[in-house]
C-alpha cells in the first residue's frame, strides 16, 4: 500500500504472504492516478518517498531517482533513529484503519479477486473523508 503524508491510500496491492514487499514497490508507484490541483499540468508522481529498511536496495532506488523521486528510505545495518519513524507511522495508523473491517483482518476469502475489491472498497472509503495534498508518499 502507498499512502499519502496524511494517510490517504493511493494504491493498494494483494500479493502471497511469502512475497518480499520490494517487489510491489514501481507497479504501486505506477498505479498511482493523476494528482488533481492548481490549474496546468497535473501531477502524476509524488516529490519524495519515504520506506523503512526493507527497501533498501540500490536497484529501486535507482528506479525511483530515474522517475523523478527522491527516495527517503532507511539504510539496513546503520543504527536506527534516522527520523524517518516520525512519517512512517503514517502507514501503521491507515493500516490500522483498514483493519476496522472484520473481513481484512482475517482473510476468509478464497479468491483473490474478492479479498483485493474489499480491500479497495475499505481504502476507497478510508479516502472518502477527505482530498489531501498528494506531494509526499509513503510506503
Amino acid at each position: 500500500m502507498i499512502v499519502d503524508l496524511h494517510g490517504t491510500p493511493l494504491a493498494v496491492s494483494l500479493t502471497g504472504g511469502n512475497r518480499h514487499d520490494i517487489t510491489q514497490l514501481i507497479p504501486l508507484r505506477d498505479a498511482i492516478p493523476r494528482i488533481r490541483g492548481v490549474r496546468g499540468r497535473p501531477r502524476n508522481r509524488p516529490k519524495r518517498l519515504f520506506a523503512d529498511r526493507g527497501y533498501d536496495y540500490d536497484k529501486y532506488r535507482y528506479l525511483l531517482r530515474k522517475r523523478g523521486i527522491r527516495p527517503l528510505i532507511a539504510r539496513r545495518g546503520v543504527a536506527h533513529g534516522s527520523g524517518l519513524g516520525r512519517t512512517r507511522w503514517v502507514v501503521e495508523r491507515t493500516f490500522a484503519w483498514l483493519h476496522q473491517f472484520k473481513r481484512l483482518r482475517v482473510r476468509y476469502e478464497q479468491r483473490a479477486d474478492l479479498h483485493q475489491g474489499l480491500l479497495e472498497l475499505a481504502a476507497a472509503s478510508s479516502a472518502f473523508d477527505g482530498s489531501a495534498s498528494h506531494s509526499e508518499m509513503i510506503t
